[in-house]
């Protein structure tokens, strides 16, 4: 493995459970709504805002911490609903995120973005296992010959 798959598979450790946490609500309720608990919410505003990317600016983490540009513009999507959600929780609780009107959309764009992540992420094991990779990144609105 090359350091540079090593540095994105390092960032993508980070990554890809909190886009997972952020897909299913009733492990929210059950982990970040728990206050003994460790992880909380915020903890996934750090991730995805800090540490590991940059869900305003996701297209300079393309290469780092996202595969292609559809991870790119779902985690542009992913951080509008954050932001949406965030004007809606004034005291910046994890109850009122998850009370908010803009909650569902991040849990559906955090579902499509969860999908894609894995796929690729599936699809580059494959190709460490595969002389020649006979897989392609799952891509969009593509029919099996365009690929």
């Amino acid at each position: 493995m090359s350091q540079d798959a090593r540095h994105n598979a390092n960032f993508r450790v980070h990554l890809v459970p909190v886009v997972l946490a952020l897909a299913n609500p009733p492990w929210q309720r059950e982990v970040w709504l728990d206050p003994s608990a460790f992880e909380k919410l915020d903890h996934v505003f750090h991730t995805l805002f800090d540490d590991f990317c940059d869900a305003d600016e996701p297209e300079r983490y393309l290469g780092t911490s996202l595969r292609t540009e559809e991870e790119v513009t779902l985690m542009r999507e992913l951080g509008a609903a954050l932001n949406a959600a965030a004007a809606e929780a004034p005291n910046d609780t994890d109850a009122e995120y998850l009370q908010a009107n803009a909650w569902p959309e991040v849990v559906a764009v955090a579902g499509r973005l969860a999908q894609v992540m894995v796929a690729n992420d599936l699809w580059e094991l494959a190709a460490l296992h595969t002389p020649e990779p006979e897989h392609q990144p799952i891509i969009r609105g593509r029919s099996e010959q365009q690929r």
